[in-house]
């Protein structure tokens, strides 16, 4: 990779949009891997070319929590089966058959919780969808799987705990406001067993396994910074898809769900 050049702009010239029909890009990967971001930064791409961009957390198509604990599921949430898929599909349907509006729930990490009003949105040219699930099903008609050393991933998820305690001193509202008053050693534990009993078993065994659907594979640094794009033979089986990534290795693993922080 060139020095200065975008490693990005490869992934962003494959999604060409199309008159009438919307292009749908899928970037799934680990909880704290940095898949908003890099979503964010291909819709910027994609912006510039003067494509009409949406991006879409999968976090709202999680059930409500409500729902969740009828089915005895809020201690797995995050897990695939703890979201509406099929609804995610549907949209995915709609805006590629043209509906000139469409609508997505929106998750508050605020409420740890569904927001009871979807949001509604003109169809744009390229809808980006990112998410834990965003490669549970062939959603998109570009996969891109964002890959990062699982110790580098598990550093980045203490740090944004951090931020999100931090954030919810003076927010008594917030989901982590009860931890607030925690001293920083206290919520290192806190995140570091909630990595180890949720997050890394659910990359393991419901994330990692997904890469098997990727076309690209966006390889990060112990930065956040991309170092590689890699692009994934269609005819690869899971072994070859899944090499190298953040995904099945040794390491202590707990039943758990788990959902973006």
């Amino acid at each position: 990779m060139s020095a200065g050049a975008d490693p990005l702009a490869p992934v962003v010239a494959r999604v060409a949009p199309t008159p009438g029909r919307t292009r749908v890009v899928a970037v799934a990967g680990a909880v704290a891997v940095g898949k908003s971001t890099i979503a964010a930064e291909l819709a910027r791409g994609l912006r510039r070319q003067g494509a009409t961009v949406e991006v879409l957390s999968t976090d709202g198509f999680l059930w409500p929590n409500a729902v969740l604990a009828d089915r005895g599921l809020l201690d797995r949430k995050g897990r695939p089966q703890t979201y509406d898929l099929d609804r995610l599909a549907a949209l995915v349907t709609d805006a590629r058959a043209g509906a000139p509006e469409l609508s997505a729930p929106v998750y508050s990490h605020q409420r740890y919780d569904v927001l009871d009003d979807p949001v509604a949105f003109a169809r744009p040219d390229v809808l980006v969808i990112e998410g834990v699930v965003a490669l549970q099903r062939r959603f998109g008609d570009l996969g891109v799987y964002v890959d990062a050393e699982v110790a580098d991933v598990e550093r980045w998820f203490v740090a944004r705990m951090h931020d999100l305690v931090r954030a919810a001193t003076d927010d008594p509202d917030s989901f982590y406001s009860g931890w607030a008053d925690l001293g920083p050693d206290a919520v290192t534990e806190l995140a570091v067993a909630v990595w180890t009993e949720v997050n890394l078993p659910n990359l393991v065994e419901d994330i990692a396994p997904t890469a098997a659907r990727a076309d690209v594979v966006v390889h990060k640094g112990p930065d956040h910074a991309v170092r590689a794009v890699t692009w994934v033979d269609p005819a690869a089986g899971p072994a070859d898809a899944t090499r190298g990534r953040a995904g099945p290795s040794p390491g202590p693993q707990a039943p758990g769900g788990g959902v973006e922080p």
